[in-house]
């Protein structure tokens, strides 16, 4: 069977879902990964109401759409981020200007994501978790390795709890490696599992696009934390390093021409994706592909039904036979 192909609903987020789900069947996709935000999800209600979920899930299926994965990053990272004036828009308006309410409504919406996860009957939410420590990932002024341990002491003791929800629940937690979050790269995502004490219900949302322009092998990572991936987010990225500009962005915005690297649609950037499938086809990981959608120079209809065609063509499935056994018989 080949892996499910879906679209990752987040950049979609201005549209009803009834016309994302109609427009993503169009151009090929077989699921929607469901963000949490806008009206494609809202989890306060699938936690508690098996008939809202019903109804919901009926809505994709009108046109054979079906679903693997939630996804809330918005509120996954208010757990431990420092919630400054940045993220008050992740959060109701009642707890704008205040990080720590913000942080508690966080928590919360994070444990209603396993419970609505388990009400769609899937096994998996996506997400962010924040970090009280990624500012300092440069170190100057100096930081000392007791501020850095903190920072992971303290993301173990905000989702712990979290994770016990998901353990009752029957889901996993994904994470999406990424920069400002706990696990950026390959080092960090090892002291994430270890401050969790290794345990199951945390694990990783592939996406190879963070790691890539970070120098992180993508490939490498997969086969590090092979009984990790727990999900799959397809998204390209590229260098586009002059001898002006830095890997670090300078302060520029996403499709700016002056950014020393930018996400790109599917195939139009230079991650060797048939790589990122041998790999999994070895660890033997067969969840969806979900499609990312993220690039400021293209039209976004064009790119999402392009990138669709490009996951189809590229996916293969592993040989179930020795290419010389004809050899022997």
């Amino acid at each position: 069977m080949s892996r499910p192909i879906t679209l990752f609903t987040g950049q979609w987020a201005d549209l009803p879902i009834d016309v994302l789900a109609e427009k993503a069947a169009s151009w090929g996709y077989e699921g929607l990964e469901l963000a949490c935000w806008g009206d494609h999800l809202d989890v306060n209600r699938a936690a508690v109401d098996l008939d809202y979920c019903e109804v919901h899930l009926a809505k994709l299926e009108k046109h054979n759409l079906k679903v693997h994965a939630i996804s809330n990053h918005l509120a996954g990272q208010l757990v431990c981020d420092l919630n400054d004036a940045r993220s008050n828009s992740f959060a109701p308006d009642e707890c704008a200007g205040d990080p720590e309410k913000k942080r508690a409504w966080g928590v919360e919406q994070m444990k209603l994501s396993a419970q609505a996860a388990k009400n769609l009957g899937i096994d998996v939410v996506n997400g962010f978790t924040g970090s009280s420590i990624w500012h300092y990932f440069y170190s100057f002024p100096s930081v000392t390795q007791k501020t850095l341990d903190e920072g992971y002491e303290y993301f173990a003791k905000m989702w712990n709890p979290i994770l016990d929800v998901f353990d009752e629940c029957g889901v996993k937690f994904a994470l999406e490696v990424h920069p400002t979050e706990i696990a950026f790269d390959i080092v960090t995502a090892e002291r994430a599992i270890q401050a969790v004490n290794g345990r199951k219900a945390f694990g990783f949302n592939f996406d190879p696009s963070h790691l890539h322009w970070q120098m992180v092998d993508p490939v490498r990572f997969i086969y590090e934390f092979k009984d990790r991936i727990y999900h799959c987010h397809m998204k390209d990225a590229a260098f586009q390093l002059d001898g002006r500009t830095g890997i670090l962005g300078s302060h520029l915005d996403f499709g700016d021409s002056q950014r020393g690297w930018d996400f790109r649609s599917l195939g139009r950037g230079d991650i060797d994706f048939e790589e990122i499938i041998r790999a999994f086809n070895h660890i033997e990981y067969n969840g969806p592909l979900s499609v990312e959608w993220e690039d400021m120079g293209m039209e976004r209809e064009q790119g999402a039904e392009e990138a669709c065609n490009f996951v189809r063509q590229l996916d293969f499935k592993r040989s179930g036979r020795a290419f010389d056994s004809a050899f022997e018989e």
